[in-house]
């Protein structure tokens, strides 16, 4: 384990939302920014008016504005929800059973920052696929896809969170020390590669719900239903459409991310253990 992870189970509740904000605001917007054109690329593919009508290769950062503006309330409600509940969860459970901790963390952590990911994801997608709305967002529309983003998000967490602090586990007693933010990182983009691949599916239902016709009735856009249309229009490629762009995207973004995220918990921690002494 970090000596992060070590140490914030000592931290006031003030210290560990500023520094879970803060970690989490910085490694969101570092990806978000560097990797924009592969997930620009990604939802074209993966839209259901063609990668060529969707913008093909031009425009790659069209839509950014929005992301950059609801990166840092995403990130910190996330990371502030799942440490929280780490730390007041993990004394309660045995180690041995410390994965379902992460598991469950993770899935709250994502349906609580889904309440913003998901109106900037809306914004943002059918700003890349050049669908011209004409600023029509109503509340409804921009929580178009909420519940399957959350399919989509909590399954991937499920997986991805677990995987991260388990290797990290294994690493950390191989090595016999704590672990180092580059290997933290190297953890967090192996586990978001393997999460990748398997929820990719869930990723291309969200994408065609998100960039629907606006007269769609509602009881067309579920997942299960979304999927099913896909699977009998398009086989299994059209179900693992942009698969090789969410892995790059997600491999390298997990890098950058879990790596600033890692740089930045410990430089909080080391700013607050500067002030107590």
């Amino acid at each position: 384990m970090t000596s992060y992870n070590n140490n914030l189970e000592t931290f006031p509740g003030k210290q560990i939302v500023f520094t879970s904000i803060f970690a989490g605001a910085s490694a969101g917007i570092c990806v978000d920014t560097v990797l924009f054109p592969i997930d620009t690329i990604k939802t074209r593919l993966q839209s259901q008016y063609g990668f060529l009508q969707s913008g093909g290769f031009k425009g790659l950062y069209r839509g950014l504005y929005p992301v950059l503006l609801g990166s840092t309330p995403t990130a910190g409600l996330f990371f502030v929800t799942y440490e929280t509940t780490k730390v007041y969860a993990q004394p309660l459970v045995s180690e041995r059973y410390r994965s379902l901790i992460h598991m469950g963390a993770a899935s709250l952590s994502e349906m609580v920052a889904c309440l913003v990911r998901v109106p900037v994801e809306v914004m943002k997608q059918r700003k890349q696929a050049y669908l011209l709305d004409k600023g029509n967002f109503n509340i409804k529309f921009l929580y178009r896809g909420y519940w399957s983003t959350v399919l989509r998000d909590m399954p991937f967490s499920l997986i991805q969170f677990p995987l991260w602090e388990y290797f990290k586990d294994v690493w950390s007693l191989y090595v016999q020390r704590d672990v180092y933010p580059i290997e933290g990182a190297t953890c967090g983009s192996l586990a978001g590669a393997i999460s990748a691949a398997l929820t990719t599916p869930l990723d291309v239902a969200k994408t065609r719900i998100m960039l629907a016709n606006e007269i769609v009735q509602s009881s067309d856009l579920k997942l299960c239903t979304t999927l099913r249309a896909i699977y009998t229009k398009e086989g299994i490629n059209g179900l693992f459409a942009g698969v090789g762009c969410r892995v790059m995207w997600i491999t390298i973004g997990g890098f950058i991310f879990f790596g600033v995220y890692e740089e930045a918990k410990l430089l909080a921690l080391n700013s607050f253990k500067y002030k107590n002494l």
